[in-house]
């Protein structure tokens, strides 16, 4: 399966934005990855200043239904991305600092995510 990352890095090249493509292949705009508190709103943040930039109506556009599924979650982390996060080293640390606990299982968080 394509990591939501690559998706969106495709998507973003499909519609001329190699820069930000090549950043979102590396994580950027990542909900896990990213090293930003707001990857999605910094992505959504650059698409709308990328929109009012361009001077093409049809690209515009292109950008446009971009921007609206990234707002409608598509290019969200899926839960195998999201489990694989909770179970690295980055997922343990900050599962204890949130719980005040050490090594955490995904069970045990699934059981926190749960409740």
């Amino acid at each position: 399966m394509t990591h939501t990352k690559d998706m969106l890095a495709e998507e973003l090249r499909r519609v001329g934005l190699s820069n930000m493509a090549d950043r979102a292949a590396t994580g950027y705009y990542h909900d896990f990855l990213s090293p930003l508190d707001f990857p999605e709103m910094a992505l959504l943040d650059e698409l709308r200043g990328e929109i009012e930039k361009c001077i093409e109506p049809s690209r515009q556009t292109e950008m446009m239904r971009l921007s609206m599924r990234c707002m409608t979650g598509e290019f969200d982390a899926t839960a195998e991305e999201s489990e694989d996060w909770a179970k690295s080293p980055e997922g343990q640390e900050t599962f204890g600092k949130l719980l005040g606990e050490g090594k955490m299982s995904v069970n045990a968080v699934r059981k926190i995510i749960e409740k």
